[in-house]
């Protein structure tokens, strides 16, 4: 009888632990999921914020070159047009290539993120 009262106790040790545990690695999962949706955030909020600004400087530079231009094509209306038809071309590239220049840099960015590096089994840091 004694040795059954000690294996009580003992399973309402291991449960106890056990209890422990889960909350433990909740709480692991729940700082895991914080620092990675963190880390894709702040990049996303990076890339937003550089690209805004990058379209304000090709703004200005357009300004630049058409009026650099106008002496040298003879017209303003013409080196605007020129700029303009520079930008819509860049911008036909950008949609032709747009899977190798900004759909699988993302796909890899956000699986080297989420996905455990199998070698280590933690996510790579890149």
């Amino acid at each position: 009888m004694l040795s059954n009262d000690k294996s009580i106790e003992n399973l309402h040790q291991l449960f106890g632990e056990v209890k422990k545990y889960l909350a433990l690695q909740k709480e692991y999962t729940l700082l895991e999921v914080t620092e990675k949706l963190t880390i894709l955030l702040s990049t996303l909020i990076l890339m937003l914020i550089v690209t805004i600004l990058g379209m304000v400087a090709l703004f200005y530079l357009s300004f630049t070159f058409a009026y650099l231009l106008a002496p040298v094509l003879g017209s303003v209306i013409l080196s605007f047009a020129l700029i303009t038809a520079l930008i819509v071309l860049l911008i036909i590239v950008i949609i032709s290539f747009r899977r190798k220049l900004i759909i699988n840099p993302m796909a890899k960015f956000i699986a080297h993120l989420f996905i455990p590096n199998p070698h280590t089994n933690e996510p790579s840091r890149t």
